[in-house]
């Protein structure tokens, strides 16, 4: 099928300068390839736009409606491609970059300023939740996930690595003792958080392939790692969190991280995640090229490391 646009662009210019052959050379068409551009365009509206002869080329009543109505719209068109394709290579938009809440809120947000700084025609919206968006039903640029990926659909790039930490309160532990083996976490409160895959509410999982599993019970659950780390600051009890999400308490001294005869199961890292476009728009090349550099080689949540 010939292009609308292309017919549109053929026609009104064979009006202007009377000549389908020049028109033609003006848009490095053959001539044969703009009178059938011109032919179905025509076709398509079921009218003749032009009066054709050897010697010159005449509109036709309805072609001249069609070339005031060409007039006005192919300006807008060509303006609107030019900056749709100026954006492939200028990073200017709106980019919606997606991120889980606590690390959106402790690391992306904090980087917008300085991104902003390099890149002033990029508006970046910046949306928060716990949950795992569909990036190409929601209409998400990026998003930020925490763990193992599964969608094979996208592509990714991974940002950082984030260990799991067993921690508490320092007057908890006083309270009720420090759990030397996994296997002593049933005898503690344990605080779920409901997203996780691997600090479950009701099962918490050791070993870095997962393989050793332990039944857990807590008197709070939260939807957020944030929520968890107030209360367990407060004293409630015990957290299995990404060290991203503790690093900051326990560098304050509010929380205390114990080493247990098991490693902490595998987080499976941190990635940026986005559409398979083989020539993704420049404010989309610009962020995922400024979190990769911002991540490495040592992402700020390490130095809780134990």
């Amino acid at each position: 099928m010939l292009d609308r646009i292309t017919g549109m662009q053929v026609f009104s210019r064979s009006a202007h300068m009377g000549s389908i052959s020049a028109a033609a050379r003006q848009m490095g068409l053959s001539p044969g390839m703009a009178t059938k551009h011109l032919d179905a365009l025509e076709q398509r509206l079921g009218v003749r736009l032009l009066h054709r002869s050897t010697r010159k080329l005449s509109l036709t009543e309805p072609g001249q409606q069609y070339l005031e109505l060409c007039t006005r719209l192919l300006p807008e068109l060509e303006e609107v491609e030019a900056t749709i394709a100026s954006q492939r290579v200028e990073a200017t938009g709106l980019l919606r970059l997606n991120a889980p809440l606590s690390f959106g809120v402790h690391y992306i947000a904090p980087l917008i300023p300085t991104f902003s700084e390099r890149h002033p025609g990029v508006t970046v919206d910046l949306g928060l939740n716990d949950r795992v968006v569909d990036l190409m039903d929601e209409g998400w640029d990026l998003t930020i996930r925490v763990g193992r990926l599964k969608d094979s659909r996208l592509v990714s790039r991974k940002l950082a690595e984030s260990a799991m930490i067993i921690c508490a309160a320092p007057g908890y532990w006083s309270k009720h003792g420090r759990p030397e083996s996994w296997a002593d976490l049933q005898n503690h409160n344990c605080l779920g958080f409901v997203f996780s895959n691997i600090a479950r509410p009701d099962e918490w999982f050791f070993g870095r392939d997962r393989q050793k599993r332990i039944a857990i019970k807590g008197t709070m659950r939260a939807n957020n790692g944030d929520a968890l780390v107030a209360v367990a600051v407060a004293g409630l009890g015990v957290l299995y969190e990404p060290e991203f999400i503790v690093a900051d308490a326990i560098r304050r001294g509010e929380l205390e991280a114990v080493r247990l005869d098991a490693p902490t199961a595998d987080l499976g890292g941190i990635h940026i995640v986005y559409s398979p476009d083989r020539s993704p728009p420049a404010k989309v090349r610009v962020m995922i090229d400024f979190l990769v550099a911002a991540f490495n080689p040592r992402p700020p949540w390490m130095v809780a490391s134990l």
